[in-house]
């Protein structure tokens, strides 16, 4: 049964996403088609920090963390930088909250109203989404959908998304799960997001997080 998601973009919450513009990059991977890639082990490496009642972004023994402490809202963060052609991967793990959640990467990140954001969920579904001029839009389905690739619970998932031309693609642990086209962003940020549906709580960590020359 699909999962119907949130029909806003307006309580992604703006505060969240000042990037500290550090200069420092983040552990640098020596395979040559690493854009760029950070473990989260040096707390200066760009991300922001926030750390408040309503949520948090912020660096957390060797991991990326975010905390979403109302419901119906998205946090997410990102690293200050600009590429076209991607692919974005990270390790996540649910670190306490409900099952009923999202969370997963960004490309294309122009500003808090329009990027595209890849989800998966704790409890098994998945969704490419667009935010643009404020408003939400699932790409290629009316809602998220369900899969036995997404490992539910509390464990790891490895994520990737591939934005290369107008072609987008989520993957799970290897293997495809959605693939759709859009034009409307052709370059961006990169970053990490996370969400709540009706109950708060959500609580997100992330690690390893690498972008590679597709």
């Amino acid at each position: 049964m699909p999962k119907t998601l949130r029909s806003f973009a307006l309580f992604l919450v703006p505060l969240l996403v000042l990037t500290l513009a550090c200069s420092t990059l983040g552990r640098q991977d020596d395979d040559s088609s690493v854009l760029f890639s950070d473990d989260f082990s040096d707390p200066s490496s760009g991300w922001n920090s926030y750390q408040g009642e309503e949520g948090v972004t912020d660096y957390d023994s060797g991991q990326y963390r975010i905390f979403v402490n109302q419901s119906r809202h998205d946090y997410w963060a990102y690293p200050g930088r600009s590429f076209t052609d991607v692919r974005v991967e990270v390790d996540a793990t649910k670190a306490g909250g409900p099952d009923d959640n999202d969370f997963g990467v960004i490309c294309r990140y122009q500003d808090t109203e329009n990027f595209y954001a890849f989800l998966i969920s704790s409890d098994g579904f998945y969704s490419i989404m667009k935010y643009s001029g404020g408003n939400s839009e699932t790409l290629g389905a009316d809602a998220m959908l369900a899969t036995d690739v997404v490992n539910q619970g509390s464990a790891t998932n490895h994520i990737r998304a591939d934005c290369v031309g107008d072609s987008l693609s989520l993957y799970a642990n290897g293997d495809r799960l959605h693939a759709v086209t859009d034009s409307t962003f052709s370059s961006g940020d990169v970053g990490l997001i996370a969400g709540t549906f009706d109950e708060a709580g959500a609580d997100i960590v992330f690690d390893d997080f690498v972008v590679r020359q597709p």
